[in-house]
């Protein structure tokens, strides 16, 4: 069988490390562009830049169409009778007066000749927790927001899987949540991921994998066929929708191919976006809006924090990496190298609700912040891995499909890195070498025209981010409501210095083979009472 696991560091030599330098020269190699062709030929240099505008605000404006889309869906399917639907799936019938989505009904005719995976009530559902260090103040919520699902709680593995480097306190505190809400599911496990295991590094990936691996063990001692389990991560703060596991059993037993597939949620960072502060909420707002967008966007969908794939799968993946600290999105590509191309990420268009970063203090929670984004821009570490995996090992994956991922990969984090940056401040540098240039002095013109025009099209995210607002809590009163529009004046700021800054940190890092070998966790704070009390804990 074909090894998928990302090289060993000390193993990333020849045109593996060659590729893993790329991405930092093409993100600062496209930074150094416009002066570069400003030297060269000044209309050359303001074509690029008003092009490179365009292409930006066309993507803007198509997002923010996306998202409002994207919002609507996901609140219909809010509203959908998940565990009726889910019984009119089982009896291959819908009664004559009942208002269902066409897709439903679909689903239903579908089984007159291709038969159910298997009836609702065989599937059993294993969630996996992980946690470090967070206080029982962020896990008995996600706990409990479980346990408030419409969906047969016997029918639910619970595992709560705690880092034993975390020390005794952590090792306590989970195995009385495990004692407190075990019986309330099928069964209920407290997994201590040991410390200094050979080949792995310090992150989540081998926490979770750890804990996958101890319950395949689980099911075979019970003789539980793995077809019948699908598998949820979920972080300490992920609090799911209530219809979640109706709607994911749904889905997985009607889909045509479940064991080359897995199902995303939306992330929304809405459980404490009240509390923290204003250019914190700007970024989990955007982020919350990009992960709307991208549940309409089926060929560039790709696991994320949240998400569930099936125990087969898993044992055929054998579980997640245990070698790179963004597991999540790894997790997609190991898959689809496993499976030669043929697996896929399913939309579920249902909200797991996230924490915003929030530490002890605003400098503290700045720091959190970054280290957060930086965390999520080494997925640019993918690159190297699916260039190697895709074109210099045997493999079955079609071509053109594996040439339109990769580029859609590296497109990706390049744009992360140089967008905003080039956005703002390209058109102003042709002038800067050719301040009488009619074509130089021009651009700075019509490039702030699309800027100005780019910032109706911001006005989707203002609305966004007050229709996905949980309600306020009673400590804040009515003038906070104002604070939460007058805060995107930080999204020039916070795109910069979150994002670009993040991105090129990590791209640059990798150049130099300077790996991230360490999951950085993120402090947050839970505001716990009326004053405003903050009980810190870490993610």
């Amino acid at each position: 069988m074909t090894d998928i696991e990302i090289p060993l560091e000390r193993n990333r030599k020849g045109h593996y490390r060659f590729l893993e330098i790329m991405p930092g020269l093409l993100s600062w190699g496209m930074l150094a562009l416009p002066f570069v062709l400003s030297l060269i030929n000044v209309k050359l240099a303001a074509f690029f830049m008003f092009v490179y505008v365009l292409i930006n605000f066309t993507r803007g404006a198509a997002g923010g169409f996306r998202a409002i889309q994207g919002y609507r869906t996901m609140r219909q399917h809010q509203q959908l009778p998940w565990a009726t639907m889910l019984q009119e799936l089982r009896d291959g019938a819908i009664p004559s007066r009942a208002e269902r989505p066409k897709w439903h009904h679909y689903a239903i005719d579908r089984t007159a000749y291709r038969p159910l995976l298997m009836p609702p009530e065989e599937l059993i559902h294993a969630v996996i927790i992980a946690t470090y260090k967070e206080s029982r103040d962020i896990l008995a919520p996600t706990i409990e927001a479980l346990l408030a699902s419409d969906y047969n709680m016997k029918q639910v593995i619970f595992i709560l899987a705690y880092e034993g480097r975390a020390g005794e306190e952590t090792e306590n505190r989970a195995k009385e949540l495990v004692a407190t809400y075990g019986s309330r599911f099928l069964d209920a496990l407290a997994i201590k991921h040991p410390s200094n295991i050979p080949n792995e590094i310090v992150g989540k990936g081998a926490n979770v994998t750890y804990a996958g691996r101890q319950l395949k063990q689980y099911l075979e001692d019970r003789h539980i066929d793995p077809l019948r389990v699908l598998v949820t991560t979920l972080d300490a703060d992920n609090r799911p929708d209530k219809h979640y596991l109706t709607a994911l059993s749904y889905t997985y037993i009607v889909c045509p191919d479940p064991v080359h597939s897995s199902f995303q949620p939306v992330a929304l960072f809405a459980n404490n976006i009240w509390d923290v502060p204003a250019p914190m909420r700007v970024l989990a707002t955007g982020n919350s809006i990009f992960h709307l967008v991208t549940s309409l966007r089926s060929h560039a969908l790709r696991n994320f924090s949240s998400h569930a794939q099936p125990m087969v799968a898993l044992i055929q993946t054998d579980f997640w990496s245990v070698r790179t600290i963004v597991e999540d999105g790894h997790q997609f590509w190991r898959s689809y190298f496993r499976f030669d191309g043929n697996y896929r990420v399913l939309p579920l268009h249902l909200p797991i609700s996230q924490d915003a970063v929030l530490s002890e203090s605003y400098l503290k929670t700045i720091k959190a912040q970054f280290l957060q984004i930086r965390r999520w821009t080494y997925g640019v570490s993918d690159v190297p891995y699916v260039i190697h995996m895709g074109l210099f090992r045997k493999n079955t994956i079609p071509k053109r499909d594996l040439l339109a991922k990769t580029w859609r990969l590296l497109e990706g984090h390049v744009s992360w890195a140089v967008g905003p940056l080039l956005v703002l401040f390209g058109g102003f540098i042709p002038v800067m070498f050719h301040s009488r240039s009619y074509a130089a002095l021009e651009l700075p013109i019509i490039v702030s025209r699309i800027q100005t025009i780019a910032l109706s099209v911001a006005t989707v995210s203002v609305f966004l981010a007050l229709k996905t607002l949980p309600k306020k809590p009673a400590r804040y009163k009515r003038h906070r409501t104002i604070f939460m529009v007058l805060q995107w004046v930080y999204l020039p700021v916070t795109t910069i210095v979150f994002n670009s800054f993040a991105a090129l940190y990590s791209q640059t890092r990798l150049l130099f083979g300077r790996y991230m070998s360490k999951f950085d966790v993120t402090e947050k704070a839970v505001v716990s009472d009326a004053t405003g009390t903050g009980r810190t804990a870490k993610l």
